[in-house]
């Protein structure tokens, strides 16, 4: 079993552990915490270290992998450290909010020649694997416009919200993956609006919570993203394509396929209500993934650093489109240069 260092205890950590803990080839070997307490209470559930340092991880020679699911701001500075120790890397999105630090840090998994995998977790749900192979195989041929709706239940809390980027390179990065990884195509231009109808007061941090977003991609299929913080009934995660020969819908999952017929009509229950719930199987299968393919056989990441800063590109540009209140156009993919370690 390939002995793993889960760095961060909270929500992400806690789940990520049981994935961990359900892979096929990996072991919930150590967590690490500044709030020792936390990483006590979740690694006696896996009978395993606690750490409440760092420091403690890096010099601990029996970590074979790491999953870091701590706090944004430390994401690039403990994937170049542990790049340097030779250990395999998953690392939850985004690698940083800061175009600078984040090629640092993939200049030194380029140079130490370690395999990084981007916790983009929605390419691993089995639904949108089957849209996306479906796209593949021309069912539909050429692709003319997608639309994804991804809206939250519940706006997360304000002090989250103030560190986290903002919405576009929080919760819409995930989109943006999406589309390059349906299309096989880059974005080139990107228009973004917003407005705050949840909550006025992100507007005192330049945020916002509801959104829309229309961009070309470099073989002119347009795109379409709709965004919110709200949503009454669950978590909505919808995707529609359309092609020149027909329309492939992704629909919301339920908590139940049971449903109500009468009279009065036709009742069905909410989705799920929020990404834990509605992701789990993706969840898993973006953790055996990086265990069995990317560490025990040596495969390429299927989601790499690249894919990481070029989703994080795209968010930056929808970022300035929103605040200019003018179309944008997306820089190209960059090859990183290893050199600058």
């Amino acid at each position: 079993m390939i002995k793993a260092c889960l760095i961060g205890a909270g929500r992400m950590g806690t789940d990520h552990a049981k994935h961990i803990h359900r892979s096929a080839d990996g072991e919930l070997y150590c967590v690490v915490d500044l709030n020792r307490e936390a990483a006590d209470t979740l690694a006696e559930q896996y009978g395993a270290k606690a750490y409440g340092k760092i420091e403690e991880a890096f010099d601990d020679s029996k970590i074979e992998a790491v999953v870091i699911v701590s706090n944004t701001a430390t994401h690039a500075d403990l994937i170049s450290a542990f790049a340097k120790l030779k250990k395999p890397i998953f690392c939850e999105k985004p690698i940083d909010l800061t175009l600078e630090k984040t090629d640092e840090c993939l200049a030194a998994v380029e140079e130490y020649g370690v395999p990084l995998l981007i916790g983009f977790n929605r390419r691993f749900d089995p639904s949108f694997q089957h849209l996306e192979s479906q796209l593949r195989s021309q069912l539909i041929g050429n692709i003319e416009q997608i639309t994804i709706s991804s809206r939250d239940l519940d706006l997360p809390s304000v002090d989250y919200l103030q560190t986290s980027g903002g919405i576009f390179r929080d919760m819409t990065i995930h989109d943006f993956d999406m589309i390059r990884w349906m299309l096989r195509d880059e974005p080139v231009e990107v228009y973004a609006t917003g407005s705050c109808l949840v909550d006025p007061s992100l507007k005192e941090f330049g945020d916002v919570d509801t959104a829309m977003i229309v961009m070309k991609t470099a073989k002119g299929t347009l795109c379409h993203i709709f965004n919110s913080r709200r949503c009454v009934f669950g978590y909505d995660q919808r995707i529609e394509v359309s092609g020149a020969r027909g329309t492939l819908h992704a629909h919301n999952l339920h908590e139940t396929t049971v449903v109500h017929s009468n009279q009065d009509g036709v009742k069905q229950g909410c989705p799920y209500p929020s990404f834990p719930q509605r992701y789990k199987d993706a969840y898993q299968l973006e953790m055996d993934h990086f265990f069995t393919d990317v560490v025990r056989k040596g495969e390429k990441p299927w989601i790499t650093g690249k894919d990481g800063r070029q989703a994080m590109v795209i968010a930056n540009a929808a970022t300035e489109s929103l605040e200019t209140g003018k179309l944008v156009t997306i820089p190209e993919p960059q090859v990183i240069d290893s050199t600058k370690v």
